[in-house]
């Protein structure tokens, strides 16, 4: 098994990454927003499995192409053989992308949920903006878990009662102050970039809509139903001490950590395959063109 945390977590990022987007919301971006109509070479730092260039690929005008890094070599190695068969140019390559450096050669540089990850994400962006070329695109396609999990509901539930804004703001602040880690990045790229030089810069949102229940025909049912478990809806918490005394690690007082367990262990009883939800993941997709 890699010690490489996301090579064993293949499963999870395929499972997971049709949460996030709906595919013609994708193809207007490329087409409307940034009107794409001649091939374009993109290189995709912590590229996964490739999730991305699947997506983009097939709505690209033909002859694009897509190179894909990551630290990941079993990720890398599923990306290869994802894209064997399949009518594109691809390269991938195994590597750290807070290191690496790229010629300046590319159309597009892009990441997606992997800035949220970082201890430095600048690090990231600026090895993504000098790997593109004059008049190129810089693309982020990261969360804001903020209001990701206040664009959820379970019917006959209220919502105060299993997510608590407050407590899980406090615990995403504390994490970007002890670790640089910011789970709130999405909704401040466009400052970021524009910080770092980009022009032109904007910041749209994914309008996916999950919508979980029991009238669903019944493969998608449990397939939707398998991957909100993935992402972490009505996750059921560990050990309660355990959990108690990690959640007052990240910064809690015993009172909220005790309250965030209770909160966590009933949304994990009242989420089942009998429940109706709708849950918006609310993916910003911030973009700037490379302008030197």
């Amino acid at each position: 098994m890699s010690k490489y945390y996301w090579d064993n977590k293949i499963e999870y990022l395929r499972n997971t990454r049709g949460l996030y987007y709906n595919d013609d919301y994708l193809e207007f971006l490329v087409k409307k927003v940034w009107k794409i109509d001649e091939p374009v070479d993109m290189i995709d730092y912590g590229c996964g499995f490739g999730y991305m260039g699947l997506k983009l690929l097939p709505i690209l005008p033909e002859g694009s192409t897509y190179t894909g890094v990551d630290r990941g070599h079993d990720l890398i190695e599923e990306a290869k053989k994802i894209f064997k068969n399949l009518p594109y140019k691809t390269d991938f390559i195994v590597e750290d992308i807070t290191q690496i450096v790229m010629e300046r050669q590319y159309d597009i540089a892009l990441c997606h949920a992997v800035l949220l990850h970082m201890a430095n994400p600048k690090v990231v962006l600026k090895n993504m903006i000098n790997s593109v070329i004059n008049n190129g695109k810089v693309i982020c396609f990261e969360t804001h878990r903020i209001s990701c999990m206040s664009n959820y509901h379970v019917d006959g539930v209220e919502h105060s009662q299993i997510v608590r804004l407050g407590v899980l703001q406090k615990l995403y602040e504390n994490d970007f102050l002890e670790k640089g880690k910011d789970g709130n990045i999405g909704i401040k790229l466009p400052i970021i970039l524009s910080q770092l030089g980009l022009k032109n810069v904007e910041c749209r949102v994914s309008d996916k809509v999950n919508y979980f229940d029991q009238l669903m025909e019944q493969h998608s049912k449990d397939m939707l139903y398998e991957a909100l478990k993935e992402e972490g809806l009505g996750y059921e918490p560990k050990d309660k001490s355990n959990t108690i005394n990690y959640l007052m690690d990240r910064g809690l007082t015993q009172e909220e950590a005790n309250e965030q367990y209770e909160a966590e262990l009933l949304e994990s009883k009242l989420f089942n395959k009998e429940s109706r939800l709708t849950f918006a993941p609310n993916m910003k997709i911030t973009f700037g063109v490379v302008k030197r």
